[in-house]
């Protein structure tokens, strides 16, 4: 076995990272961040497809009636104008090999709604009390496609290898120094420095990201994105004290109100609705 001190390893170490990540690196639409993608969309898209037909086996679900009409009717428009909207690009549409679908989960203690890999789509009723409106149950299902649309899932999966791997790999040539120090503050207060150091600054980076995109997809779509400033106000009111940002992996409300008062006359200047 060749010697080979620490410093040098961990040189050729990061060289074959490097050479292992820059080739996966992927664009997201529109925003054109680049973002790891370390594992295949299709693998993503089809564990997703399962775990989806295994919520609707055992979840209540309201099938007929104007709210579950009224969220399809949202989800056609947005599906439609996104794929228009690249098409018209002269782009490739992320989301051609989507298979959509969308339910309403009878549950009004749940004010959430979510985007699967590959569209598929649930809003709980909880929340429809919070939107009041078609406007803004745009700018909700337009946040949650832009999740997929944006690979979000893939990403956090393909970040969270190389943190597992690296942290793996350093530890050995620093004898366990990196595994001693998260577990002594673990115990200390709770925390998980990884968490707190790298994945909900992550998370709130992506959030804001959907924010953003998802403004731009319902403005495509032929909604009133002016609306998705009083729907923050609504959400702020309902929960009440909000978790310190750090210890989250979602923006403040304020923050995000901050946020959309900013783009919003960017946004249905560049991105005005777009014909189908």
């Amino acid at each position: 076995m060749y010697n080979i001190n620490r410093r040098k390893f961990l040189g050729l170490f990061g060289c074959s990272c490097c050479s292992l990540i820059l080739p996966s690196c992927s664009t997201v639409p529109i925003t054109e961040r680049k973002q790891l993608s370390l594992i295949p969309e299709a693998k993503i898209n089809q564990q997703a497809a399962a775990a989806y037909e295994q919520f609707r086996k055992k979840t209540k679900l309201i099938t007929k009636g104007s709210q579950l009409n009224e969220i399809k009717k949202i989800g056609k428009k947005i599906e439609n104008s996104v794929s228009s909207f690249f098409i018209n690009q002269g782009k490739d549409d992320p989301t051609k090999n989507f298979g959509w679908d969308y339910v309403l989960v009878d549950n009004d203690k749940v004010v959430n709604a979510w985007c699967m890999p590959g569209g598929k789509i649930a809003v709980y009723t909880g929340i429809l009390k919070i939107t009041k409106n078609t406007d803004a149950l745009s700018i909700v299902m337009g946040h949650e496609i832009a999740h997929a649309v944006a690979r979000h899932s893939l990403e956090r999966a393909s970040q969270a290898m190389t943190i597992n791997l690296g942290t793996t790999v350093a530890d050995i040539f620093l004898g366990g120094a990196i595994n001693r120090t998260r577990n002594t503050v673990g115990q200390n207060t709770g925390l998980d420095i990884f968490q707190l150091g790298i994945m909900n600054p992550f998370g709130r980076k992506q959030e804001t990201e959907a924010d953003y995109l998802g403004l731009i997809f319902a403005s495509l779509a032929g909604y009133d994105i002016r609306e998705s400033v009083k729907l923050w106000e609504r959400m702020s009111k309902n929960k009440g004290k909000e978790t310190p940002v750090f210890l989250s992996t979602h923006p403040s409300s304020k923050k995000r109100i901050e946020n959309l008062n900013g783009w919003i006359e960017e946004v249905m200047i560049k991105y005005p609705p777009i014909k189908t």
